[in-house]
C-alpha cells in the first residue's frame, strides 16, 4: 500500500486511508516520586476515547487548594500523547514549580479525527473535571481550586487551548472558573502567509504544516476556515470582554512565530483585558518538548509560574 502522506518517524497516512504512527520515547505514569511529583492516568471518555494524565506535586507548599492547569499537547493534531517522554516530564517539572494540579489530555487525532473533534475533546474534559470534582471520584482534584483553572497547550495544543476558551466563554461555562491561557508557540494558519512562513529557509517546515492542516481540518476547507485562522472568531463585544488572561509564548527561531504575535494583538484589538507576549529569542519551535530539562525550558516554567500564581 502505497504512502500518500507522511512525517518521518511519526506519522504515515496510505492510500486507503489507514494510519500508522511512530511514538518516541514514552513513559509510564506513576505515583512514586520522581523529580518531586507523581502522575497517574484517567480516563474520561471510554466511548470515544479520552484519556488524560495528571500530575500532583509530591511536596506542597501550602494547604490551601492548588490552581489546576489542564493541559493540550501539540502535534499538528494529528500526532503527539501526553505519555511522549519530553512531554511528561515538562508538565511533571511545571507542576512543581507552579504548585499546581495537571490535567493533559489525549485526545483523538486526525486524520480519522478531523476538527472540531478535538476542541470537542477537550471541552469534554472539562466537563469531567467539574462532574468528578462535584462527585468527589478523582481523589487528586480535591486539592484543586476550580475558581482557578488555566488553559494551557503549545503548537496545536495551543490552538486548542483558544478554541476551548472560545467555546467556554460562548456557552457561559462558568462552573469551572477559566482565569487564564497560557499558549506556547501556538499553531494557527491562513492561506495567506506570513513573511517567516515565505523565507526560503522555512519551505520545508511550511510544506509538513500544510500537511498537517490538510490532514486536520475539514474535508472541502483550506487554512482560511474557523480552525486556522484566529480571525474567524464569532463573539460579541461583551463576551470577548469576558474572555480569560492570555500570555502567549513565542520562539525566536520559530516560523510560526509571527502568528503568535498576531494572534497576541488580535486579543489586544478585541479588547481582552490582559494580553502578554513572551519571546525566547534563540529557542525553536516547542524547545521545552525536545529539551525538557535545558535551561531555556527552566525559565519557561518559572514564567508560566509567575503568570498563574499572579491570580
Amino acid at each position: 500500500m502505497s504512502i500518500v502522506d507522511e512525517a518521518p518517524g511519526y506519522l504515515q497516512v496510505f492510500a486507503d486511508g489507514s494510519v500508522k504512527r511512530f511514538a518516541p520515547e514514552i513513559v509510564s505514569a506513576s505515583d512514586e516520586s520522581h523529580n518531586k511529583f507523581k502522575s497517574k492516568d484517567v480516563v474520561i471518555d471510554p466511548s470515544k476515547p479520552i484519556t488524560a494524565r495528571m500530575f500532583l506535586p509530591h511536596s506542597l507548599s501550602s494547604s490551601s487548594p492548588l490552581p489546576l492547569v489542564v493541559y493540550f499537547h501539540g502535534g499538528g493534531f494529528c500526532i503527539g500523547s501526553t505519555t511522549w517522554l519530553g512531554y511528561h516530564h515538562f508538565l511533571g517539572d511545571f507542576s512543581v514549580a507552579s504548585q499546581s494540579v495537571i490535567v493533559s489530555v489525549d485526545y483523538r487525532l486526525a486524520p480519522e479525527n478531523r476538527l472540531p473533534i478535538a476542541y470537542e475533546d477537550c471541552h469534554t474534559s472539562l466537563e469531567w473535571i467539574l462532574s468528578s470534582y462535584q462527585a468527589k471520584s478523582e481523589p487528586w482534584l480535591d486539592r484543586a481550586d476550580l475558581s482557578r483553572v488555566f488553559l494551557s497547550g503549545d503548537s496545536a495544543g495551543g490552538n486548542i487551548a483558544h478554541h476551548v476558551a472560545m467555546k467556554a466563554v460562548s456557552n457561559g461555562f462558568d462552573h469551572v472558573k477559566i482565569k487564564g491561557l497560557l499558549l506556547i508557540h501556538p499553531y494557527f494558519g491562513s492561506e495567506k502567509r506570513t513573511e517567516k512562513e515565505m523565507e526560503e529557509g522555512a519551505a520545508t517546515d511550511v510544506a509538513m504544516n500544510d500537511m498537517f492542516w490538510r490532514l486536520s481540518i475539514p474535508e472541502g476547507l483550506n487554512r482560511d476556515c474557523f480552525g486556522c485562522d484566529f480571525e474567524k472568531a464569532e463573539l460579541s463585544a461583551v463576551r470577548w470582554a469576558e474572555f480569560p488572561a492570555a500570555v502567549v509564548y513565542v520562539a525566536g527561531m520559530d516560523f510560526l512565530k509571527e502568528r503568535g504575535v498576531m494572534y497576541a494583538q488580535f486579543l489586544q484589538m478585541k479588547g481582552v483585558e490582559v494580553v502578554k507576549l513572551v519571546e525566547a529569542k534563540r529557542e525553536p519551535h516547542v524547545f521545552h518538548v525536545f529539551y525538557p530539562e535545558s535551561e531555556a525550558t527552566r525559565l519557561l516554567q518559572r514564567q508560566m509560574s509567575e503568570f498563574i500564581n499572579s491570580y
